[in-house]
C-alpha cells in the first residue's frame, strides 16, 4: 500500500509551501500532546489550555484588547495546580516546535544539496567558493594542517533542560527522522505509536531538578553529546572534507575543548576532586566507544585465510594475539582484534578503574598510549588494503582510526580557568609563610613584577616542609597538582590552556607562571631553560580590560625569558577574549567595537613579535547563547572577524541551552561543527587582508562612544536601575533554580557590577527585554546622525556604505535585527507590575521603551527594512508561529511571581507557586532558543 507520507516528501520542495511538512509535523506533535494532556489530566484540562491558547492567538494577531481581557482574567482565576498544567503543556509544546524545527531544517539542506543548491555555511559550500575564488585543494589542505579549530562546551547557569528530558527528545526527532522515510500505512501507524509513548514519557518525566545540579551532573550532561553526536559525526566530517580534497592527509584540526570540572571561577565546588573526575570520564567514554567500534569491527571482518591474505604485519598482530579459539585460526583479523580489544580493556581499567562489558579473553598488557592503538588499527587498514578489501575499510574503520586521532584517551581538552584574584591570594600566603614577603598584595605593579621574575628563575619551590597553610591555598595548589598527574596519565592533549579571568595586570600572567613553577607544570628557570606543560591564557572581559589587553601582552613578552618560554614550550599563545561581562560593562555596540579593536591590536603585536621566529596567535572567543552576550550565528561572527585574526585558529565557546541546540541532534550537530570548519576557512583564505576603511573605523568609534554613554547612563546612572531589574526580572527566582552549580552572583550584593554576565542576560530574555542585545545602539546612532540635514543625511549614507561593505558592521545589525524581533515590550511591560515602587518602575521602563524605539528607528534607517528579519524569512515566520504559544508563558510568570513574592515562607501552596515559575522559565527558554 502506498504511504500518505511518501508524496508529501517527495515533492514538498515543488509546492508553494515548502515549509507544509513543518506544519504538518507540528500539528501532528501538538495533536498527540494534547491527547496525552487529555488522557492524563482529564477532558477539562485540556479545554483549558486549548481556551488560553486560542485568547493568547486572539490577544496577539488580532489585538483583541476584549479577548486580553478575558485572558488576563483567566490567567489570575488559575489555581497554582491549574498554572502548572497549563505551564507544563506549552512548555512541552515549545520543545516539540524545536523538534520539528529542525527536522525541517535537515530536511530543506537535503533538498538544496540535492538540487545542487548549496547552502553558505555548508562545507561543500564553503569548498565550491573557494574553488571559485582560484584556491587549490593543496592550499586549503595547508590551511587545515597548521589550523586548530575548538568548540568548547561549558557549564552555565542557563542549561535548563535534564539530561531525561534531552533523550526522550531525541528520541522524538529519530522517530520524525523515521516518519519522512516510512514507506508503508503500517509504518506511519507505528512511528506515531512510537511517537505517542515518547510523548507520554515526556509528560511523565521530571522537567525539573529538585535538587542542585553538581559538577559531577554538569559532566555527565556534558559527555551526553560526545555519545549521542560528536564521537560519530566528526569523524564523519573529516571524511567529508577528505572526499573533496583527494590525495591530502588532513591533521585532526578539529578538536573540542571542555570547561566542565576544571572551570573554578567563581565555582568552589570545582577542584582537584572534579577535575579528576572530569578527565577519568571523558576517558572512559572515549574508551568505552573504541570498545564497542572493535567488538563491531570483530564482527564484521569475518575474512578466512583460506580465501585470501594478509600482509605480514597483519599476521603477526594475529599471532600476538592472545585468542586461541580454534574456531578462529583461519581468521587473523578476528583474532587481532580479540586481542587489541583485550589491550583496550586494559588500558581502561589502567585509566578509569572500570571494566569492559566484555572480555573474549583476559585483558592484558594495556596501550600506553592512543598512537599505539593507531599503529594496530593502520596495520588492519594497511592489510585490507593490499588484499581487495578497501570497501571493508570506510564503513567502521576508518571513523574508528579518525576517532582515535581526534578524541585520544581524554575525548576532549580540559581547560584550567581560575580568577586572578585567586592566584594572588594563594602567592600572598605562599610568600608570606616563606617569610620572603609579608604583604605581597600591597606592593605595586612594578614591584610584584620584579619578585615574580626573581623567584621563576630561582630553581627552590616556595612552599616550606612542614609549615600550615590555609585550606584554600591547599584547595588551589591540589587543582596544579591534579593537572599534573592528569597530564602525565591522559596525555599531552587532555591538558593544555590555564585560563586567567580577570587580567588586568603582567603580573596576572607571571603569578599564573608561579604556580605551575611550584606544582612541576612549569621546570626549568625562566631565563634559560623553562618549559611549561600549559598556555597561560589571559582572559580580558571588561571594557577597561580589553583597551589593555594589547599593552598587557606587549609587557609580558618583553620580559626576559618570556618568549624562550613559550618558544620551548610549542611556540603558541591563545589569548581570550570577554563577550559577556564586557557587554554588560559597556553595551552591545561597545562590547562588539572594543573586541574588534583589541583583536586588531593583538595580531599587529603578534606580526611584530613573528620577526624573532615563528609564533602562533589563537584567539578565544567567550560566546555566550544570547546576542547580548556575543552569541548570533557563529558562521557570520566568525566572517566578521578583523582581517588576520582567524588565520586558520580559533577557539569558542558553545553555553547553555545553546549546546542542545546545536549538538543535541546528531545531525544537526554535524552541520553546526561544519559551518564552524567552513567559516573558518573562508574567514583564512577569502577574507580581505586590508583593514576596513579609515571613515568605517572613525564611525564606527563615534557610534561605540554615544552608544557607551548612553548604556551606561540607562543601566549604571539611573537611580533605583538595579532595583527595577530586581523586581521586574525572574532574576531572583532563576537564582533559587536547580540549573547550575555556579552562584548567579559573585558576591552577595544587588549591584549589577557583582551580578554574573550569564543570568543578567538571561533574566532580561525571559522577561522579553532583552535589554544586553540593543540597549546603546538607537542613541548611538542618533547622536552620530546629528541634527543639521546635511551632515545627517551624508553620515546616514556613510552607515549604508558600513552596511554593505564592512562584515563586522553587517554581522552585528543583522543580530540586532533579531534581537529586537525577539523582544516584546507589550509583555515585558507585564513585568513591571512586579515593582512595587509604581513611581520607578514607570519611570525606567519609559526610559527603557524611548530607548528600544530609538534602536528600531536607527536600525530601519540604515537597512531600509521597516519589518524586522525581512532578510531572514524562515526565522521571521518561526517567530511568528511559536509565540502566541509562548506568550502564555510568560504571562502566567508574571502572575505566580507576584503571587510568590506576597506568599509568606511557610505556606504550603508557596511550594507549587515556585515550582511553577521555574518550570515557566524552562518553556521560555525553550521557545526563545537562545536566551542564555
Amino acid at each position: 500500500m502506498r504511504s500518505r507520507a511518501a508524496p508529501a516528501r517527495q515533492d514538498f520542495d515543488k509546492k508553494a509551501d515548502k515549509n507544509e511538512p513543518l506544519v504538518a509535523d507540528i500539528r501532528l506533535l501538538g495533536r498527540i500532546l494534547g491527547d496525552v494532556i487529555r488522557e492524563q489530566e482529564g477532558r477539562e484540562a485540556y479545554e483549558l489550555v486549548e481556551r488560553i491558547r486560542q485568547l493568547s492567538v486572539a490577544y496577539r494577531h488580532k489585538h483583541d484588547k476584549e479577548a486580553g481581557k478575558r485572558f488576563d482574567k483567566l490567567l489570575k482565576s488559575l489555581s497554582g495546580e491549574q498554572a502548572v498544567s497549563v505551564i507544563r503543556a506549552f512548555s512541552y509544546f515549545s520543545h516539540l516546535a524545536n523538534i520539528a524545527e529542525d527536522r525541517h531544517h535537515i530536511r530543506r539542506r537535503d533538498v538544496h544539496e540535492r538540487a545542487g543548491s548549496l547552502q553558505p555555511g555548508s562545507l561543500v559550500y564553503c569548498l565550491e567558493h573557494l574553488h571559485e575564488a582560484g584556491i587549490r585543494p593543496n592550499e586549503i589542505a595547508e590551511v587545515l594542517k597548521r589550523g586548530f579549530i575548538s568548540p568548547v562546551l561549558t557549564a552555565h547557569p542557563t542549561e535548563v533542560q535534564r539530561k531525561s528530558i534531552l533523550d526522550a527528545e531525541r528520541a522524538v526527532a529519530g522517530l520524525l527522522e523515521a516518519r519522512d522515510r516510512a514507506g508503508t500505512e503500517r509504518e506511519l501507524r507505528d512511528t506515531e505509536g512510537l511517537l505517542r509513548a515518547r510523548i507520554t514519557q515526556l509528560w511523565q518525566t521530571r522537567m525539573l531538578r529538585y535538587s542542585k545540579l553538581t559538577v559531577a551532573d554538569e559532566i555527565e550532561n556534558a559527555l551526553s553529546y560526545y555519545q549521542s553526536t560528536f564521537l560519530r559525526q566528526i569523524p564523519k566530517l573529516y571524511a567529508e572534507l577528505e572526499e573533496h580534497l583527494p590525495g591530502e592527509q588532513l591533521p585532526s584540526f578539529l578538536r573540542m575543548g571542555n570547561w566542565i570540572g576544571g572551570d573554578r571561577d567563581g565555582n568552589p565546588n570545582v577542584g582537584a576532586v572534579t577535575l579528576k573526575r572530569a578527565m577519568q570520564r571523558q576517558s572512559e567514554v572515549a574508551l568505552r566507544h573504541y570498545l564497542t567500534e572493535l567488538h563491531e569491527l570483530g564482527a564484521e571482518l569475518s575474512i578466512s585465510l583460506h580465501l585470501t591474505g594478509v600482509s605480514a604485519d597483519m599476521q603477526k598482530l594475529a599471532e600476538r594475539s592472545p585468542d586461541q579459539n580454534v574456531h578462529r585460526m583461519d581468521e587473523p583479523y578476528r583474532r587481532a582484534l580479540t586481542g587489541m580489544y583485550a589491550r583496550l580493556a586494559a588500558t581502561l581499567h589502567a585509566l578509569t578503574g572500570t571494566e569492559a562489558l566484555r572480555h573474549a579473553v583476559a585483558p592484558q598488557d594495556p596501550y600506553r598510549t592512543p598512537d599505539e592503538l593507531l599503529a594496530d588499527l593502520r596495520i588492519i587498514e594497511a592489510s585490507l588494503k593490499s588484499h581487495h578489501a578497501e570497501a571493508l575499510i570506510a564503513p567502521r574503520l576508518s571513523p574508528l582510526v579518525r576517532a582515535v586521532q581526534v578524541f585520544g584517551f581524554h575525548l576532549a581538552t580540559l581547560d584550567l580557568r581560575q580568577s586572578s584574584d585567586q592566584h594572588e591570594l594563594v602567592l600572598a600566603e605562599l610568600l608570606a609563610v616563606a617569610r620572603i614577603e609579608s604583604d605581597y598584595s600591597a606592593l605595586d605593579e612594578a614591584a610584584k613584577r620584579e619578585l615574580l621574575l626573581k623567584l621563576l628563575n630561582d630553581a627552590r619551590p616556595l612552599r616550606v616542609i612542614g609549615a600550615s597553610y590555609t585550606d584554600k591555598a591547599l584547595f588551589e595548589l591540589a587543582t596544579f597538582e591534579a593537572a599534573r598527574e592528569a597530564l602525565a596519565r591522559f596525555g599531552r592533549e587532555a591538558l593544555r590552556h590555564y585560563i586567567i579571568s580577570h587580567t588586568e595586570s603582567v603580573s596576572d600572567l607571571l603569578e599564573v607562571a608561579l604556580l605551575l613553577k611550584e606544582t612541576g607544570l612549569l621546570r626549568g628557570v625562566l631565563a634559560e631553560y623553562a618549559v611549561s606543560d600549559l598556555i597561560i591564557v589571559p582572559l580580558f572581559e571588561t571594557i577597561g580590560d580589553l583597551r589593555i589587553a594589547p599593552d598587557i601582552m606587549r609587557e609580558f613578552y618583553a620580559l626576559p625569558g618570556v618568549r624562550g618560554l613559550v618558544d620551548r614550550s610549542g611556540g603558541e599563545q591563545d589569548i581570550m577574549l570577554g563577550y559577556s561581562d564586557s557587554n554588560k560593562d559597556g553595551g552591545m555596540f561597545t562590547s562588539s567595537w572594543e573586541l574588534y579593536r583589541a583583536e586588531i591590536a593583538l595580531v599587529e603585536l603578534f606580526d611584530e613579535l613573528k620577526r624573532v621566529g615563528p609564533i602562533t596567535l589563537r584567539l578565544f572567543h567567550g560566546r555566550g547563547g544570547t546576542v547580548g552576550r556575543g552569541g548570533g550565528p557563529s558562521y557570520q561572527a566568525i566572517l566578521a572577524q578583523p582581517p588576520g585574526t582567524v588565520n586558520g585558529q580559533i577557539r569558542l565557546t558553545e553555553q547553555g541551552e545553546v549546546i542542545a541546540s546545536k549538538y543535541a541532534h546528531p545531525e544537526i550537530g554535524r552541520r553546526n561543527l561544519e559551518t564552524l570548519v567552513a567559516a573558518t576557512l573562508e574567514a583564512t583564505l577569502l577574507h580581505p587582508t586590508q583593514s576596513a576603511p579609515k571613515g568605517f573605523l572613525q564611525a564606527a568609534q563615534a557610534l561605540s562612544d554615544a552608544s557607551f554613554d548612553a548604556y551606561r547612563g540607562l543601566v549604571y546612572d539611573t537611580p533605583g536601575f538595579a532595583d527595577y531589574f530586581f523586581a521586574s526580572t525572574p532574576i531572583r527566582e532563576i537564582a533559587e533554580l536547580n540549573i547550575g552549580s555556579r552562584p548567579a552572583s559573585r558576591k552577595a550584593t544587588r549591584a549589577i557590577e557583582d551580578l554574573r554576565a550569564i543570568p543578567w542576560g538571561f533574566s532580561w530574555g525571559q522577561a522579553r527585554v532583552a535589554l544586553p542585545g540593543w540597549c546603546g545602539f538607537g542613541s548611538g546612532v542618533e547622536a552620530f546622525l546629528g541634527e543639521e540635514p546635511a551632515q545627517r543625511a551624508k553620515n546616514l549614507a556613510l552607515l549604508k556604505r558600513m552596511l554593505k561593505g564592512w562584515p563586522f558592521f553587517r554581522a552585528l545589525l543583522s543580530n540586532l535585527d533579531m534581537v529586537l524581533a525577539k523582544t516584546d515590550l507589550a509583555l515585558a511591560e507585564r513585568y513591571v507590575e512586579l515593582v512595587e515602587d509604581k513611581k520607578l518602575g514607570k519611570r525606567i521602563f519609559a526610559a527603557i521603551r524611548a530607548e528600544f524605539e530609538r534602536t528600531q528607528e536607527a536600525l530601519s534607517l540604515i537597512t531600509g527594512d521597516d519589518k524586522r528579519l525581512a532578510a531572514n524569512p524562515s526565522l521571521a515566520r518561526s517567530i511568528e508561529h511559536r509565540f502566541p504559544y509562548i506568550d502564555p508563558l510568560n504571562h502566567l510568570q508574571v502572575e505566580l511571581m507576584r503571587r510568590y513574592r506576597r506568599t509568606q515562607a511557610d505556606d504550603p501552596a508557596m511550594e507549587r507557586v515556585q515550582r511553577g515559575i521555574h518550570l515557566s522559565i524552562n518553556g521560555i527558554a525553550a521557545g526563545l532558543r537562545n536566551t542564555g
